[in-house]
């Protein structure tokens, strides 16, 4: 990087003492103008790489002006840090900056800017910091408002007495929008920081794969944009309903801190009650659902756009995938279930095993079997397919007839289905001897 020797004069009475004595500390300062650029404009924003990471514009790359995220949402808080050590004018007071002509600051989104002032984090640090509230724009959901009950943010502009800050500045955005923090730190020598403002795409999901048929289930969704308030506990209604009660319940999505963008409700299971307020009508092996409807979409989606996304759990007990199907005992029968100890070609035969269904509620199969030969060529390929009752225990055969003599393989496998090929116990082999 080419470096550059800067020098200049800052003209505040409150500071000429210091700075004449303080040489040393205009070396500081020339590193921190080294990202000198011209007078503010049109503010220069980060790029969204495909991976979703983010490229700092030049203008921030080794700007002393920083942000405590890179994306916000458009109802953020929007911490600012700008590191200015030769405006620590007092060592023993806490100095302020963007109150004179000689180190103006401005905040801007598109289309909107205040003027601004920060606060030294402590005495002698020369670090000054303070926070603006985006506070959204209301007109880009309208009447159904973001959660389609009409709630939407204020979009309200601060109305400054003269200068705003270090705490109280607010700034409409939209959904696809940039902040941008200006600081003339001496007359024509101006600094700049930017950062994104954008939708998010929402989350949704239940904390367990299963609860108990009268326990509860927690639904958690997490969607920044919904915090409207950064001050407040933000809360909005999602649909929730399970096989027993279609219709379901409004469930109340609390934030679980100021700011979160983490919303939970708590759904009350219970088999013997209808459902009320957060009681759930549930029967045990019942699909649980949880939707959200995500009307903040990210770009390329437009604000008129909404996404529907849905969670599922399990009431009552959930066995891993091989668990859910037992199958044992394979052998082989004749034609009346008996077994045989010697096999000829041209014989008749069933090939049969007894499966069992642990889950709790009913369960598809499909009971397949494959017969190879002794080369591992697969001579033989037939299916049933059919149910299980909770619990339910059955004997499954499949004929087959073998056309020469040697050593023959069968694997019997159970799938969710034919073509669902998802197995719901671990396959099993038997050896047929055939003379």
């Amino acid at each position: 990087m080419t470096k550059y020797k800067t020098s200049f004069i800052i003209e505040k009475t409150r500071m000429r003492t210091k700075l004449v004595q303080g040489i040393g500390k205009t070396l500081i300062f020339a590193l921190f103008v080294i990202c000198i650029t011209p007078v503010f404009s049109v503010p220069t924003y980060a790029q969204v790489t495909p991976n979703q990471g983010v490229i700092i514009s030049s203008n921030q790359i080794n700007t002393p002006i920083q942000f405590n995220k890179k994306v916000f949402s458009w109802t953020d808080r929007v911490h600012i840090t700008i590191y200015a050590p030769d405006f620590n004018s007092d060592p023993n007071l806490i100095d302020t900056i963007g109150e004179t002509q000689d180190d103006k600051i401005s905040v801007c989104t598109t289309g909107h800017c205040i003027p601004y002032k920060l606060s030294e984090t402590g005495t002698n640090t020369g670090i000054f910091s303070g926070y603006v509230d985006l506070t959204g724009d209301p007109t880009q959901k309208g009447a159904q408002g973001i959660d389609g009950a009409g709630e939407n943010p204020s979009g309200t502009i601060s109305t400054c007495n003269t200068i705003c800050g270090p705490t109280n500045g607010m700034l409409p955005t939209t959904g696809n929008d940039g902040i941008s923090v200006s600081f003339e730190y001496s007359r024509d020598q101006t600094v700049t920081g930017s950062a994104l403002i954008r939708w998010h795409l929402g989350e949704i999901q239940w904390l367990q794969s299963n609860y108990p048929a009268n326990g509860q289930g927690i639904l958690q969704i997490i969607d920044p944009d919904m915090s409207i308030n950064p001050d407040a506990i933000n809360k909005f209604d999602t649909n929730v309903w399970s096989d027993s009660d279609s219709g379901g319940i409004k469930l109340t999505m609390t934030e679980t801190d100021a700011g979160s963008g983490i919303f939970q409700g708590t759904v009350d299971f219970t088999t013997q009650y209808p459902s009320s307020g957060n009681r759930l009508h549930v029967s045990e092996g019942d699909v649980v659902t949880g939707e959200y409807i995500d009307r903040t979409l990210p770009p390329p989606a437009s604000p008129a756009d909404q996404a529907k996304l849905l969670a599922t759990t399990i009431v009552g007990t959930n066995l891993p995938p091989l668990d859910r199907v037992e199958v044992s005992n394979p052998r082989i029968a004749d034609s009346t279930g008996d077994g045989l100890h010697k096999i000829t070609v041209g014989q008749q035969i069933g090939i049969v095993s007894d499966i069992t269904n642990k889950m709790s509620k009913d369960q598809d199969f499909a009971y397949l079997v494959q017969v190879q030969d002794s080369n591992g060529i697969a001579v033989s390929l037939s299916w049933i397919t059919g149910s299980l009752a909770p619990n339910q225990n059955m004997s499954l055969s499949q004929s087959w007839s073998p056309k020469s003599v040697g050593v023959y393989t069968a694997q019997i496998f159970v799938w969710e289905g034919v073509t669902n090929p998802n197995a719901l116990s671990p396959p099993l082999t038997l050896q047929i001897p055939v003379s």
